[in-house]
């Protein structure tokens, strides 16, 4: 299926406008060309070439129409014309408005009916586009600049509003309109339009070679436009270590050569476009010489053709140009956009590989314990954990320490599901990680990590991503719990005041304790804390570690440690190196057994 066969499946749910619009597309082509053809009784009432007949035309067949179209005319305007002059021309001309009347309102339904089509295939496509980012694994963003994404979801859609789905009107419109134009033509004259039968498909093969490169480099400008803003999230991200570096220069430079780089593939692009316009319109009027020549020669040779009827079928002619014309163009949009649904379908059509095996059960509740059997791990071609065996008790606080690379972030990853385990066996109250349904499981888990994400919203509703069922009540005990309340009545708005983007109007413990706050309002049967103070100063790291001791009350939890002080109390601490569990045990016993815990303690100066 091609891309834009993909991209128009999303207008299915939309499928009734899509009929009126073809409906009412059909009726602008029609008009389109009766309105042509009535200029032919006004004509001959101006030049008085009407033909008198004062007798009904007689129905002799389908082979005769443009006899009897013909006959009927002359018969009815030949009998005004005997009784009144003025109201025949009057008449004439209110047939020639009235058709153009109804092909203009035509026009303007068909594109009433067709904005809903247009606009309902584009939020689907971004709703479907953000639902699947949404559902993706980790790993996928990994493998992707961030705004790379970014300009999918942005310019690529853009791309297939401006090209794809402005064209959605042509697609019956102008074949109509050139397909009745076409069938008027013939009633007048047949050599003449065998000739524009013969040149349409001929001018449609020139302008198709020209467009033959276009899905390439419009490609390439997506690329291009992902690539720099991917270099302006970097530096609105970065601007702390751009200014004490010294490195705007080097930012500048690399920003400047993709802009470059843009600039150049869009020059190129643009050129080869600009050409649909002018080659369409030299054809087209090279035809309508031609007509011209040969017709021309027809009316005042052999007369074989009235002056009046060569006149409106040269009116209908240029009546084909321009929806040839359009097509033309369509046919570039077509290119662009098929390379920018290329871009946007990479994400629709992304395997996620963590999905939930059929046979995946909800996991009710944590009630025994979790068990890390002979797990191994890599991302890509690097071994991160090697044949690691450990347990966690329900209600134990087991902690990893180790120099980083070791392989502890990962244990919580795995433990989260955002990979999946290729060795060993990870079971949850004996059931395999891979059998139980993400959603249940994550229902389980609470996280706080080095890293404090919370996003540019209020207090309030950062909080209540931990349970969006709490209440207001309980959003605030959770504060105060987690040692946040004091400082979130001071900010201007309280709870409702917003903290940027990040959070980023807010100090690191601040911060730190919002994310205890929403853990606990989440109140998780299993606790993952991922070097939750190792980021924060001594007194924001002693406020915060009276919220974790909180938090850790009566629960289970898997603490990864960079300051050791903080997991004294643990049940056990697993230390690890290069992927393996070297040495288990609680605080006093590591310190009597292992040399290398023990050189941690002193170096960080514990007793």
């Amino acid at each position: 299926m091609s891309p834009f066969r993909k991209i128009l499946h999303f207008g299915l749910p939309y499928k009734g406008y899509a009929f009126l619009n073809i409906l009412f597309n059909a009726f602008y082509a029609l008009f389109s060309a009766l309105s042509f053809i009535s200029l032919i009784p006004m004509l001959n009432v101006l030049f008085e070439t009407t033909e008198k007949q004062f007798t009904p035309a007689h129905w002799e067949g389908i082979f005769s129409l443009q006899s009897y179209i013909k006959d009927s005319l002359n018969y009815y305007i030949s009998s005004k014309l005997e009784q009144d002059v003025e109201g025949t021309l009057i008449f004439v001309i209110g047939l020639v408005l009235g058709l153009f009347f109804l092909k203009n309102i035509s026009n303007y339904l068909a594109l009433y009916f067709i904005t809903y089509l247009r606009n309902g295939i584009l939020k689907d496509l971004r709703n479907e586009l953000y639902n699947k980012i949404i559902t993706l694994p980790i790993s996928f963003f990994n493998e992707k600049r961030k705004g790379d994404l970014m300009s999918k979801m942005t310019s690529d859609v853009t791309e297939i509003q401006q090209s794809f789905l402005s064209i959605l009107e042509l697609l019956v419109r102008e074949p109509l309109t050139i397909l009745f134009s076409l069938g008027a033509m013939l009633l007048f004259s047949s050599k003449l339009t065998l000739f524009v039968f013969l040149f349409i498909p001929f001018s449609g093969l020139i302008i198709s070679s020209i467009g033959k490169r276009l899905k390439k480099q419009s490609a390439k400008i997506q690329e291009e436009q992902g690539d720099f803003l991917s270099i302006i999230d970097e530096t609105v991200n970065g601007q702390k270590i751009i200014k004490t570096f010294s490195a705007g220069e080097h930012f500048k430079n690399r920003f400047f050569d993709a802009t470059q780089r843009f600039y150049h593939f869009s020059n190129q692009l643009l050129h080869r476009a600009s050409l649909a316009g002018p080659t369409s319109e030299f054809l087209g009027i090279t035809a309508i010489g031609v007509l011209l020549w040969f017709g021309g020669k027809m009316v005042l040779l052999d007369g074989s053709i009235s002056g009046t009827s060569f006149i409106v079928y040269m009116g209908l002619a240029y009546n084909i140009l321009t929806p040839a014309k359009s097509i033309s163009k369509a046919s570039y949009s077509i290119q662009k956009g098929n390379a920018a649904a290329d871009r946007i379908l990479e994400i629709l059509n992304a395997k996620d590989d963590l999905e939930d095996a059929k046979e995946a059960k909800a996991l009710s509740s944590f009630n025994e314990k979790i068990i890390f059997k002979n797990v191994s791990f890599n991302y890509e071609e690097t071994r991160v954990l090697e044949d690691v065996n450990f347990e966690i008790k329900k209600g134990q606080m087991v902690a990893l320490v180790g120099p980083s690379g070791s392989g502890k972030t990962t244990l919580t990853y795995l433990l989260n599901r955002f990979y999946d385990i290729k060795n060993g066996k990870l079971t949850i109250d004996g059931i395999s990680i891979d059998k139980i349904q993400k959603k249940s499981l994550y229902q389980h888990i609470g996280m706080v990590t080095q890293e404090s994400i919370l996003f540019n919203d209020s207090v309030f509703n950062n909080l209540k991503l931990g349970n969006p069922k709490a209440t207001e009540n309980e959003i605030i005990n959770a504060a105060k719990a987690a040692n946040a309340h004091d400082f979130i009545m001071a900010l201007p708005k309280k709870y409702h005041s917003i903290i940027g983007d990040l959070g980023n109007k807010l100090s690191g413990g601040q911060k730190q304790r919002l994310t205890i706050a929403r853990a606990l309002l989440k109140d998780p049967a299993l606790l993952i804390l991922d070097e939750a103070t190792s980021a924060l100063d001594t007194e924001a790291e002693q406020q915060v570690q009276i919220a974790l001791e909180k938090l850790m009350q009566n629960r289970t939890s898997l603490v990864i440690a960079h300051r050791l002080s903080t997991i004294q109390k643990a049940d056990v601490i697993l230390v690890l190196e290069k992927g393996r569990i070297i040495a288990s045990g609680n605080h006093h016993e590591l310190l009597s057994s292992n040399k290398q815990y023990k050189k941690w303690v002193q170096i960080q100066k514990m007793d």
